[in-house]
């Protein structure tokens, strides 16, 4: 990914060309992506990587990016940061204003984080080590919040097949419950009231429907949000239905990406509006309903 906070694609294609790359545009829905096929150079070391022109990561890990699609002046969040992929991206469409809050929970990882950062001219971020399900403690007003969760990695098994031999279906369902956490307090961080903002987006890189529809339709019930159409220029619509489960209708606006259709990893991408602050009250009206239903049979049996 072009870095365009110091350096255009078309200086950076030509410039990698001369070293001996061989490269192409990512598709015609990115004015940033440049896709390598073969390098005479280590790609990660070249004087234009050092310099921070450029960022290695993968096609998919734009799509939440260009999802959230924060201006400029804006208070961002990105919950899960490391190593820096798309809060940089981030960084360069808020064209270096605002802030941007870059957390991870795995302090080990922060070093890549604020490597990456300062390789790519970053100036308006703050590194945070926090667990994500605390943050809502720590900043509230927040204009837009990227949950890049953490997830199975069931979509990145055609590059990492021994993905299959780790995971067990207990290991995606306890995805799925932290994620489902995860949400809920970034939903709570957002300003309902954002003249600008206002918008979740929620990603992972798996296509199971634990850890992608079901977290959607979980927080929608919870939460005064409603999902809205990510402006991503392609994809599979999400699932409203699957077997006997069925998700609430606006899940269609959500978006799957499929290695062997897309050509990339496979990845979920779902983008929430807050129209409330607060938790979503249950409405215990249905319940008196279904009482009284209950009285009126135990009534005819009689």
């Amino acid at each position: 990914r072009t870095n365009t906070l110091k350096t255009k694609r078309r200086e950076l294609a030509q410039s990698l060309t001369k070293r001996g790359v061989h490269l192409d545009t990512v598709g015609d829905w990115s004015k940033v992506g440049l896709k390598i096929y073969e390098s005479q150079v280590p790609i990660g070391a070249t004087p234009e990587y050092l310099a921070g022109h450029y960022m290695l990561q993968s096609a998919s890990s734009f799509l939440p990016v260009m999802a959230l699609a924060p201006v400029e002046n804006e208070f961002v969040v990105d919950m899960c940061a490391s190593p820096g992929g798309k809060s940089t991206y981030l960084a360069s469409l808020m064209k270096n204003t605002g802030t941007l809050v870059c957390n991870d929970f795995n302090k080990k990882r922060l070093p890549s984080l604020i490597g990456n950062l300062h390789r790519l001219g970053v100036r308006n971020a703050i590194v945070s080590n926090e667990d994500g399900r605390k943050l809502p403690h720590r900043f509230s007003k927040v204009d837009r919040v990227l949950l890049d969760a953490p997830c199975s990695g069931m979509g990145v098994i055609a590059r990492d097949p021994s993905i299959k031999l780790q995971r067990s279906v207990k290991d995606i369902q306890r995805s799925s419950h932290l994620q489902k956490e995860l949400l809920l307090a970034a939903i709570d961080m957002v300003d309902a009231h954002s003249k600008t903002g206002g918008y979740i987006v929620y990603s992972t890189c798996s296509i199971t429907l634990f850890e992608n529809e079901e977290v959607a339709d979980y927080v929608l019930s919870k939460r005064y949000v409603k999902l809205v159409s990510t402006n991503l220029p392609f994809g599979v619509n999400g699932y409203t239905k699957y077997g006997r489960k069925r998700f609430h209708p606006s899940l269609k606006l959500t978006k799957r990406y499929y290695p062997h259709v897309h050509n990339m990893d496979g990845f979920y991408v779902a983008r929430f509006k807050k129209y409330a602050n607060g938790v979503k009250k249950q409405e215990p009206e249905e319940e008196d309903d279904d009482e009284e239903e209950e009285e009126e049979d135990e009534d005819e049996e009689d």
